[in-house]
C-alpha cells in the first residue's frame, strides 16, 4: 500500500508542475499581449494611406492567348542577278522611303548588253532610211513607167487603126507594138521592186522593234543592279555585307512597315468557335507597360497548328506603331470578352507580394492594419481579380502600403 502511494505521489507532483508552467505560459502570454496592444494604442496614427472597402462589382470574363507582334508588312529583299554587292547604304534601325536604292551590285555585263542593243537600233534605223530612199525613186521610176505604158498604148492604138486603113506598113506597126509591150514590162518591173522594198521596209521596221525591245531588257536588267525599297520602314535585318556575292532568291535586307503592327496570338481549338473575325480584343504588350492596346480581328487562318492544337489569329493594332513602342517579336497577350461576372476586385496598388507570398493589409474595425494572405486570379485595367482571402465589407489599403506594417494603426 506504501509502495503504491509512493507511486501516486510523483505523478501528482508532474501533474501540478505541468499545471503551473501552463499557468505561467499564459500569464506571459497575455502580458505580451497587452503590452503590444497598449503599444499599438501609443503608435501615431498613419493617415497618408487610403482606404477601401471590399466589394463585388461586374466585370468582363474573358479568355486569354498569347502572341508575337508582327509587321503587317514585311519585304525580304533580294536580287534577281549574280553580281558582287558594291554599295550597301543602309543598316539596322535605318529608316528608309519607297523606292530609295538600298544595294548596288555589279552588273556590267547589262552595260554591254544595253550598248549592243542601241547599236542594233541605229543600224535598224539606218536600214530603214534606205529603204525610204530606194521606195521614193522606185516610185518616181514606176510613174516615169506608167506614163510611158500610157504613151506607149495610145500610140499602138493609133498606129493599129491606121493599119487597118493601110496607112502605115507593118514594120512601122510592129516597131510602135513592140515599144508598148516594152513599156508594160517597165511598168511590171518597177511595180515588182515597190512590193520589193516594201517587204524590206516592213523587215527594216521589224528589226527596229527587236532592237527597242533588246534596248528595253536591257535597261531592265541594268535596274536589277540597283535594289530599292518596295516601301517606307525601317531595316530590321541585313544578311549581306561590301563584296560578298549575292545570289537570285538569297535575302539581303529586311524592312518593316513600323507604322502598322499586329498580333499574331495562338487561339486553342476549344476556344476558336468563340472568335469572329471583325471582334474587337483588349492587347497587352508586357514590354510596354502600359495599358491595352484596342485591337481587332483581321485573319483567321482556317487551319489548325497539329502540333499545338491551335488557331493562329491575327489581331490590327492601332496605327504609328513607331510612337506607341511597338516593335516586331514582342510577347503580346490578347483578350477576347466571353461576357460578364460578379467578383470581388481591388486595385493592384494593394497588392503586397514577397517572395511567393501574395498579401494585403486588412484594417480592422479598431483602425489596426493587419496583413493577410490572399489568392489573386486575372486582372482588369488596374484592378485584380480576388479568389480567396478576402470578403465583402472588410477594409483594406490600397495606397501607401508601403508606410504600413503589421499592427499600424491608419485612418
Amino acid at each position: 500500500m506504501l509502495g503504491t502511494l509512493s507511486t501516486i505521489k510523483p505523478r501528482i507532483n508532474l501533474k501540478i508542475l505541468v499545471f503551473a508552467l501552463l499557468a505561467a505560459l499564459a500569464f506571459l502570454t497575455a502580458s505580451c499581449e497587452s503590452k503590444q496592444e497598449a503599444a499599438t494604442e501609443k503608435a501615431p496614427v498613419l493617415k497618408d494611406v487610403k482606404i477601401e472597402r471590399v466589394a463585388p462589382s461586374s466585370i468582363d470574363e474573358y479568355y486569354e492567348a498569347v502572341g508575337t507582334v508582327r509587321s503587317r508588312t514585311s519585304s525580304v529583299l533580294s536580287s534577281k542577278i549574280m553580281g558582287s554587292v558594291i554599295a550597301l547604304r543602309v543598316r539596322e534601325g535605318d529608316r528608309v522611303r519607297a523606292g530609295q536604292t538600298l544595294i548596288e551590285i555589279d552588273n556590267r555585263d547589262a552595260a554591254t548588253q544595253l550598248q549592243k542593243a542601241e547599236a542594233g537600233l541605229r543600224e535598224a534605223q539606218a536600214a530603214l532610211e534606205e529603204v525610204e530612199r530606194s521606195t521614193n525613186a522606185a516610185e518616181s521610176a514606176k510613174a516615169a513607167a506608167d506614163a510611158g505604158k500610157a504613151l506607149a498604148e495610145a500610140t499602138f492604138k493609133r498606129y493599129e487603126a491606121l493599119l487597118e486603113r493601110r496607112s502605115v506598113s507593118r514594120q512601122e506597126f510592129d516597131e510602135v507594138e513592140a515599144k508598148y509591150k516594152v513599156a508594160g514590162a517597165e511598168g511590171a518591173r518597177a511595180g515588182r521592186m515597190l512590193e520589193m522594198l516594201a517587204a524590206k521596209r516592213s523587215q527594216a521596221l521589224a528589226r527596229i522593234d527587236q532592237a527597242k525591245a533588246d534596248i528595253a531588257s536591257a535597261r531592265v536588267y541594268t535596274g536589277y543592279a540597283r535594289i530599292t525599297s518596295p516601301i517606307d520602314g525601317v531595316v530590321t535585318a541585313r544578311q549581306t555585307d561590301i563584296g560578298q556575292m549575292a545570289a537570285p532568291g538569297a535575302p539581303l535586307l529586311t524592312i518593316e512597315d513600323d507604322s502598322r503592327y499586329r498580333l499574331e496570338a495562338a487561339v486553342e481549338e476549344s476556344q476558336i468557335a468563340n472568335v469572329r473575325l471583325g471582334d474587337t480584343a483588349r492587347v497587352l504588350i508586357d514590354a510596354l507597360g502600359r495599358e491595352a492596346l484596342d485591337g481587332r480581328v483581321a485573319e483567321i487562318v482556317p487551319a489548325s497548328d497539329p502540333a499545338s492544337r491551335s488557331f493562329a489569329v491575327k489581331i490590327d493594332l492601332p496605327a504609328d506603331g513607331d510612337k506607341t513602342g511597338l516593335r516586331s517579336g514582342m510577347f503580346g497577350k490578347a483578350r477576347f470578352i466571353k461576357g460578364q461576372k460578379q467578383a470581388i476586385t481591388i486595385p493592384q496598388s494593394a497588392v503586397i507580394e514577397r517572395g511567393h507570398l501574395t498579401s494585403v493589409y486588412v484594417v480592422d474595425s479598431k483602425g489596426i492594419a493587419r496583413l493577410r494572405l490572399i489568392k489573386t486570379g486575372k486582372v482588369y485595367d488596374g484592378r485584380v481579380e480576388i479568389l480567396a482571402g478576402l470578403n465583402e465589407g472588410e477594409r483594406i489599403v490600397t495606397s501607401g502600403a508601403e508606410s504600413v506594417s503589421e499592427g499600424s494603426r491608419v485612418q
